[in-house]
């Protein structure tokens, strides 16, 4: 049965990010006042750079949590996270773990090393070598994947190759759906799958 997307829990875990920051700006500005010792090394925040009068912040092992239109779990952790200096709204993170667990127990681990997410849009765009590992036997990797935040719903920017339960497989693409009134988990292989047939041994 389909449940209502946790509104209140997306924004408990934006706030996680944005209240610290804004914590951050206060501080920063006492300690420019300040002509005692630099007390930041002893919070978990760190300001990385100043040009002009802005500095960029980033937050410590941030936490993402969600439950999609499903009912599925979401998950989302990283090392840091930091807003994008370029586009507005969007936070950049860095060593991203995600984890999507269905009704029936199935699940799907995503590992990236960068990843760029915007509440705008409930999207997130894992980048630099992407893997994916599936409940169903599936070990992928590909450069780029885009995932919705708000669905169990994900496609891959390029080509993709792994192993699976039938054998090696290449493919110019990959989609993971949920199809309507279902809790399975589907991945969808186009654009020239190659697939190289290694039967079980007992």
């Amino acid at each position: 049965m389909a449940r209502t997307y946790s509104r209140y829990s997306r924004m408990v875990a934006w706030l996680k990010i944005l209240l610290p920051m804004v914590a951050l700006g206060l501080l920063s500005t006492i300690f420019l006042l300040s002509r005692d010792s630099d007390p930041t090394d002893r919070v978990p925040f760190s300001v990385v750079g100043i040009d002009g009068d802005i500095a960029r912040e980033q937050v410590s092992e941030p936490r993402f949590a969600g439950t999609t239109t499903t009912g599925a779990s979401l998950t989302m952790n990283a090392r840091v996270a930091r807003p994008s200096p370029d586009v507005e709204g969007q936070v950049d993170a860095d060593q991203l773990d995600a984890r999507i667990v269905m009704d029936d127990g199935s699940e799907i681990e995503l590992t990236a090393p960068t990843a760029s997410m915007r509440d705008s849009d409930d999207q997130a765009e894992l980048k630099g070598g992407v893997t994916i590992q599936s409940s169903t036997g599936y070990t992928l990797t590909t450069q780029s994947l885009l995932t919705s935040l708000a669905r169990v719903e994900a496609e891959s920017r390029g080509r993709v190759e792994g192993d699976g339960p039938l054998g090696t497989l290449k493919a110019g693409r990959m989609q993971i759906t949920t199809p309507e009134g279902s809790d399975d988990l589907h991945l969808l292989f186009t654009g020239g799958v190659n697939l190289i047939y290694l039967p079980q041994t007992e």
